[in-house]
């Protein structure tokens, strides 16, 4: 395989919209928050985290793929050795926790690669097949912001900062498992979205995403702005196609909840 196509082929196997995702969101919390050293050193931590993950569940679940006939998967159709991915993932484990221990020291290493990156490696090691599927979401988003702002010299991020990160989480693990319940189903995953199915998924993502809006309205200390309670309104008004409409309405309007909270998160910090 030429160099070009081992690149792509790990792009594709790091979960590259999640992966940017989360990085994105780093990014804009950390931005005016620190200088541009420290800044580039904690997103450039938090994405070596992110393709860990990513190339950790691919890696993990290459042969349930190839069985579903992933051609999306450069694994499961054989276009990347599982070599090369397990190095690339041992490359990026690594750098996060030298990044990790550079940007917030010892206690940063604790946060980002103890409870950050550990969440999800739990998570693919077989907690998303339980009940318990929703925790390593909680706890990775949850302590998310709280690693960006110790790395950038914010100190301890407030409470009301972690529970929306955590809420935001745990809508981000419904949404994305609903395009797979029913293959995940038939290999005998049983996580929280498959438990409550769909139905219960499209109303329950949309209704921890509202909250988590209302309480960036509500905890901050200090005036509540008017652009505050707008948001707080978009949300609600989302979360009714959200949580009612049919076909790729509901993902996409809860998705649209999902990022009015990271700018409004982002905006109130």
């Amino acid at each position: 395989m030429s160099t070009l196509g081992t690149v792509r082929g790990l792009a594709l196997a790091c979960h590259p919209l999640p992966t940017a995702a989360v990085t994105v969101f780093a990014l804009l919390l950390a931005l005016g928050a620190g200088g541009a050293v420290e800044v580039v050193v904690v997103v450039a931590a938090v994405l070596a985290g992110q393709l860990v993950i990513g190339w950790d569940n691919d890696l993990r679940d290459a042969a349930r793929d190839r069985a579903a006939g992933r051609t999306d998967k450069p694994l499961a159709r054989g276009a990347l050795r599982p070599r090369i991915v397990r190095a690339a993932r041992g490359l990026a484990l690594l750098l996060v926790v030298v990044l990790s221990l550079w940007s917030g020291g010892w206690l940063g290493l604790v946060l980002h690669v103890g409870l950050v990156v550990g969440s999800g490696l739990a998570y693919n090691a077989g907690v998303k097949a339980t009940l318990w599927s929703w925790v390593p979401y909680a706890v990775a988003f949850g302590t998310l912001p709280a690693f960006v702002w110790l790395s950038v010299g914010q100190g301890a991020a407030p409470w009301w900062v972690v529970a929306v990160g955590a809420l935001l989480g745990v809508g981000a693990h419904l949404l994305n498992v609903l395009p797979d319940l029913e293959d995940d189903a038939r290999d005998g995953i049983r996580g929280l979205p498959h438990r409550i199915g769909s139905r219960g998924s499209r109303v329950l993502a949309p209704l921890l995403l509202v909250t988590g809006t209302a309480l960036l309205a509500l905890a901050p200390p200090g005036r509540t702005p008017l652009w505050s309670w707008v948001a707080v309104g978009v949300a609600v008004l989302l979360a009714v196609p959200a949580a009612t409409a049919r076909g790729k309405v509901p993902f996409q309007a809860a998705i649209g909840i999902a990022l009015l909270n990271v700018i409004v998160l982002t905006l109130r910090t």
